[in-house]
């Protein structure tokens, strides 16, 4: 009996959703130097990519091998098969919009890109992905917004600084 308790505990503990927590966000904004967001990002990252089920960190795990060895089509059914399983974990959602951007599929990498942020309104992964695609379609006045967006949790994003310092003069214009 106490076994049983025991495992039944140990199952409860593993299906909790490992989320950032806010102590992180606040680190990652205060960081004092670009070395130092860059680790905190990270350990935001591996946070995001801890589902709360074996199965679909397993699965993740794959589908990221998968893209990082440019096996992309076996990557989305990877990332197909963990939303699947739990349609509420924001990163298999953000990691297949990362596929419908690098395929120029706005309508689908738009969806994702909002279920993440509906799930995960911090994930400046998926504010930067935004901002790419707007920037791709002809808008950067969008774009813009969205770079912002991502930098007011990762102030030191340096994609996010980059593309802010350039569509900033494209869509507000260069002072005199």
């Amino acid at each position: 009996m106490i076994r049983a308790l025991f495992l039944a505990v140990l199952f409860l503990a593993g299906a909790a959703h490992a989320e950032p927590s806010e102590d992180m966000f606040e680190k990652l904004r205060a960081a004092p130097s670009d070395s130092e967001a860059h680790d905190v990002a990270m350990d935001i990252w591996a946070s995001w990519m801890e589902s709360g089920s074996p199965t679909v960190d397993v699965i993740m795990q794959r589908g990221v091998d998968a893209q990082t060895g440019g096996d992309l089509e076996t990557a989305r059914a990877f990332y197909d098969r963990a939303i699947l399983i739990k349609p509420d974990y924001a990163e298999a959602w953000n990691r297949r919009a990362s596929l419908f951007l690098m395929d120029e599929n706005y309508p689908e990498a738009l969806r994702d890109l909002n279920e993440t942020l509906r799930l995960e309104p911090r994930h400046f992964g998926a504010w930067s992905g935004l901002g790419i695609m707007f920037e791709q379609m002809g808008s950067p006045k969008n774009a813009l917004e969205a770079y912002r967006e991502a930098r007011k949790i990762y102030p030191r994003m340096q994609q996010a600084i980059v593309a802010e310092k350039r569509l900033s003069k494209i869509s507000e214009g260069q002072g005199l």
